[in-house]
């Protein structure tokens, strides 16, 4: 029996030390697990990275749209200016805002379509 109890203690004591040794490699292997998987997926991550760049990418595109825009704008303003006034830019505004039209103009009314297509489903 002392040999059995013996052989049993000696199997006993290895399982113990190979869960001991594996416990530390098991445990360092999760924590790296958990790490590579939220360096890919985490708020920061990869992925999450890729995500922004595409922001970024169109935000870039309509600053660009706007940055044309403006610049278009201050064309135009620059032709208001006192110093530099540029008179069929200023005739154009002008007409524009009340609605007048030179005494050389010629203005030819059209009728409106959309009467006349109501008027003739009408009948």
């Amino acid at each position: 029996m002392t040999m059995i109890a013996d052989l049993t203690d000696t199997l006993a004591r290895a399982a113990k030390s190979a869960i001991r040794q594996a416990i530390m490699p098991a445990l360092c292997a999760c924590v790296v697990a958990y790490f590579a998987y939220y360096a890919v997926h985490g708020d920061r991550g990869l992925v999450a990275m890729k995500q922004i760049q595409g922001e970024i990418a169109q935000a870039e595109g309509v600053l660009n749209q706007l940055r044309t825009e403006r610049e278009d704008m201050e064309r135009r303003a620059q032709l208001l200016r006192g110093d530099g006034l540029d008179r069929d830019m200023l005739e154009e505004r002008a007409r524009l805002m009340l609605n007048f039209a030179s005494p050389r103009d010629v203005i030819v009314k059209l009728p409106k379509l959309a009467e006349q297509e109501g008027a003739g489903q009408q009948k």
